[in-house]
C-alpha cells in the first residue's frame, strides 16, 4: 500500500478539513447542548459531493475511492461525530448498499436524491429486543397478494431516523429460524403506518437524530425488496462490513480532536511555574493519544485500500473498528485528564469527545462482537 496521498485525495482532504473548520467545529458545542444539528448541514454536505463518494457518477454520485471517503469521515469526525454519522449512515450504509444490491429502477429512484442530500437514508436493523443478535429480529413482512408485503414491527436506535426519507428495513419474510428468513426493503419514511419517535437524552452524539420506528400494517410493494428474498442478512452484513470502516475513520477524527485539544491546553496552562506541556507525565498522556491516532488511522486506511483493490476486507474492517473505537475512548479520556477539572465542563471539548467516543464501542457491532469476528476468522471456529 502506498501511504502517500494522490493530488486528488489531498484536495478532497483539504476540502473536508476547511469545510469542517468553517461549517461544523464552531457550532458543535451548541448543537450538542440543543440535541440537534442544524439540518441545513445536509444540503451543504450534498453540494460538496460528500454524500455521494464512491457511488458511480451515472447515478448522481461523486465517484472517487474509499480512501477519499475515509479522509472525509475523519475530518467530519474531528469536527462533530453527529455530522459524521449522518454521512456514514445515509451514504455508507444505505446509498452504497443500494448501489451494490439494487436493481436499475431502485438505483435510479434513490441514489441521485441520496447523493445530492435531497433525501437521507436510515438503516433499520436494530430492534428493542435484538441488538448484537440481529438474526433474531422479529419485524415481519407478510405477503399481501402477489405484489406487496405488509410489515409490522419496531426498530430502535436508528440514526437519521426522524430525518430520513427512506428506510433500509430488514424484516422476516420466511419461517426459517435465524438469519435465513430475513429480507431487505427500501421503505419510504412517509409510508402510512410508519411512525417515528426521536430519542432524546443520549450520553453522546446528542446532535444526531436518533429514533425509534414503529411499523403498523405498513404496505410495501414487492418491487421495494432489495436483493433476493431471504438474503437480507447478507445485505445487512455486507453494509456493516464497510460501515465499520467509516466508524473507525470517525474515531480517528475524535482521537485527533482530542490530541489537538490536549496539546493546545497543555501549552497554555501553567502549574508549578511552567506550562504543563513541560511536565513529563502530561507528555506521556499526549504521546499515548498520538500513538493511538496514528495506529487507528493506518488500520483504517488498510481497509480502504483492500476495498479499492477488490480484496477481502471484513476481518480487517472489524479490526480497525475495534481498535479505533477503543482508542478514541482512551484518547478522549487522556485529553480530559490533561485538562483536569476544566475538562469536566463543556466550555472545553474533552467531555463531549469522551461522550461521543463511548458509543463507538457499541454501535455497528460492539467491541465484543468485533473480537468474536476476528477470533472466528483467525481460528476458523465460530463462537456463534
Amino acid at each position: 500500500m502506498n501511504l502517500e496521498l494522490s493530488e486528488e485525495q489531498t484536495a478532497v482532504q483539504r476540502l473536508a478539513r476547511e469545510f469542517t473548520d468553517r461549517e461544523i467545529a464552531p457550532y458543535a458545542a451548541a448543537w450538542d447542548r440543543a440535541e440537534s444539528v442544524d439540518r441545513a448541514i445536509v444540503k451543504k454536505l450534498g453540494d460538496l459531493g460528500f454524500l455521494g463518494l464512491t457511488v458511480p457518477e451515472e447515478y448522481g454520485g461523486s465517484g472517487g475511492d474509499h480512501l477519499s471517503y475515509v479522509l472525509v469521515a475523519e475530518e467530519l469526525g474531528r469536527g462533530d461525530s453527529s455530522v459524521r454519522g449522518i454521512v456514514s449512515v445515509s451514504l455508507g450504509l444505505v446509498a452504497k448498499t443500494v448501489a451494490a444490491w439494487g436493481d436499475e429502477d431502485q438505483k435510479r429512484q434513490w441514489l441521485p436524491r441520496l447523493c445530492s442530500g435531497e433525501a437521507l437514508g436510515c438503516f433499520g436493523l436494530t430492534e428493542p429486543g435484538t441488538g448484537s443478535d440481529a438474526g433474531a429480529l422479529t419485524t415481519r413482512a407478510v405477503r399481501a397478494g402477489g405484489d406487496a408485503y405488509v410489515v409490522n414491527g419496531s426498530k430502535m436506535f436508528i440514526t437519521n431516523g426522524t430525518w430520513a426519507d427512506v428506510v433500509l428495513l430488514f424484516a422476516r419474510t420466511g419461517d426459517e429460524p435465524g438469519h435465513r428468513g430475513i429480507s431487505a426493503f427500501l421503505v419510504p419514511a412517509d409510508s402510512p403506518g410508519l411512525t417515528r419517535r426521536e430519542i432524546r437524552g443520549k450520553l453522546g452524539l446528542r446532535g444526531q437524530a436518533t429514533a425509534e420506528l414503529v411499523l403498523e400494517d405498513v404496505r410495501v410493494p414487492a418491487s421495494a425488496m432489495l436483493g433476493p428474498e431471504g438474503k437480507g442478512f447478507s445485505v445487512a452484513m455486507s453494509a456493516l462490513a464497510k460501515g465499520r470502516m467509516s466508524v473507525a475513520a470517525g474515531c480517528v477524527g475524535i482521537a485527533r480532536a482530542a490530541l489537538e485539544a490536549a496539546v493546545s491546553y497543555a501549552a497554555g496552562r501553567e502549574q508549578f511555574g511552567k506550562p504543563i506541556a513541560r511536565h513529563q507525565l502530561v507528555q506521556e498522556l499526549i504521546a499515548d493519544i498520538s500513538v493511538d491516532v496514528d495506529a487507528a488511522r493506518l488500520l483504517t486506511w488498510r481497509v480502504a485500500d483492500l476495498i479499492d483493490r477488490g480484496r477481502p476486507f471484513a476481518t480487517e474492517s472489524a479490526t480497525a473498528k475495534l481498535f479505533a473505537s477503543e482508542a478514541a475512548v482512551r484518547a478522549a479520556g487522556n485529553a480530559l485528564q490533561v485538562h483536569g477539572g476544566y475538562g469536566y465542563v463543556d466550555e472545553y471539548p474533552a467531555g463531549k469527545l469522551l461522550r461521543d467516543a463511548r458509543v463507538m464501542t457499541l454501535y455497528e457491532g460492539t467491541s465484543q462482537i468485533q473480537k468474536l469476528l476476528i477470533g472466528r476468522a483467525r481460528t476458523g471456529v465460530s463462537a456463534f
